[in-house]
């Protein structure tokens, strides 16, 4: 994805630092942008000049101001965009143009939203916004709410339009079309800022899954590791797309969402390795979070009828993947000991629900290596 030189003008941005001290520059979320662009444009609406740079307020009361990409002023509009900078986040709306063009609104209306290119529409019920709204989240409304009254006044009656060029592309990236959000992306965020690296947007989707298939009816729910652990438990089931959650390496986030807004019957889906960490007690199972144990999976195969000679060929091998093949090229039961286990790991954030949990492991190409059927926690 292609950055831009454009930053925002606020000098007492926090640099983050990883483990390694490599410094992270944080960024702006969609809706600090949107917010800004709207004040901007509701500036010049009321008095014909664009303020530049135009500063806002974030949630924390923090103000950060925002250089303009462009502005243009016509009779009855105003239009202000702000290039997105994400700092050094992987998101794919860094370096988007968030979009805002204001209106005068009908009489005692407040502020009011339109959806303009490439926001996305929203169809299913479950989410922050009903069907039928553009998908602009509640924080960032209130953002640019109070933006916007900030420079026409606080019983201003003004429609705002946010619009995103490529948004409908960029979507295509995210989990929206899953959650029922169509024609673009959301505007999001809660604090106005991106932490890099905080995998903020990720846990949002897994939590909007989530409110989704509750709110659709569902009784079942599938998180899965990886595309392939998916696509395999979709089958196994016949699920509808709402009920499989993307949940990545984020099995303890997912499973804490479930345990304060249950669903009835949850699977746990993934490959070997990610499902041999959680096996192992780790909940996030991203390989920066730490490695899986070759001795501990080679002794939950001694105990599963793995002989000294195959374990010890297992503690030498390269990846838990080739540990694996060297059990079941053996014979050995190691995927249903190592569900059971991973099931034990998972069932503690469930615990006391009565949430019926399953465990599946996968391997790459889908194939069922070990099952732990569903029980209650």
């Amino acid at each position: 994805m292609t950055r831009h030189v454009a930053r925002p003008i606020d000098h007492a941005m926090v640099e983050e630092n990883l483990p390694s001290g490599t410094p992270l520059k944080r960024g702006w979320t969609t809706g600090a942008c949107a917010a800004a662009a709207a004040k901007a444009a509701a500036t010049a609406l009321v008095s014909g000049d664009f303020p530049d740079p135009v500063e806002i307020a974030l949630p924390s009361g923090r103000r950060v101001a925002f250089a303009l990409a462009s502005h243009d002023l016509s009779e009855g509009t105003a239009t202000a965009a702000i290039v997105k900078d994400a700092g050094d986040d992987p998101d794919v709306t860094h370096g988007a143009l968030v979009t805002a063009t204001v209106r005068r609104g009908a009489a005692g209306s407040g502020i009011t939203y339109a959806r303009g290119e490439g926001v996305g529409l929203v169809t299913r019920p479950g989410l922050p916004i009903p069907p039928g709204e553009p998908a602009i989240n509640p924080v960032p409304r209130k953002m640019i709410a109070a933006s916007v009254q900030e420079a026409a006044g606080e019983s201003a009656d003004i429609e705002v339009e946010i619009s995103v060029p490529g948004g409908e592309e960029m979507a295509t990236r995210t989990l929206n079309a899953r959650l029922g959000i169509l024609g673009g992306i959301s505007i999001l965020g809660t604090t106005g800022v991106v932490i890099p690296y905080s995998c903020s947007s990720w846990i949002h989707s897994i939590h909007r899954g989530i409110d989704v298939a509750r709110a659709m009816g569902f009784s079942h729910v599938s998180g899965a590791t990886g595309n392939a652990s998916e696509v395999a438990a979709q089958k196994m089931y016949r699920l509808h797309e709402v009920q499989l959650i993307d949940m990545g390496d984020f099995v303890g986030g997912m499973l804490k969402y479930v345990r304060d807004h249950p669903v009835p019957r949850v699977t746990v889906a993934g490959g070997v390795a990610k499902m041999t960490k959680l096996a192992q007690g780790m909940l996030d199972v991203h390989s920066a979070r730490g490695m899986a144990d070759l001795d501990a999976l080679a002794v939950v195969a001694e105990t599963s009828g793995a002989s000294d000679e195959l374990a010890a060929r297992m503690r030498a091998a390269n990846t838990v993947a080739e540990a694996f093949s060297l059990a079941v090229g053996e014979g050995i039961p190691l995927g249903g000991a190592i569900a059971s286990l991973a099931w034990s790991t998972a069932a503690t954030v469930l615990k006391g629900t009565g949430i019926e949990l399953e465990l599946l492991v996968f391997n790459r190409d889908g194939d069922l290596m070990g099952k732990k059927d569903f029980a209650a926690t």
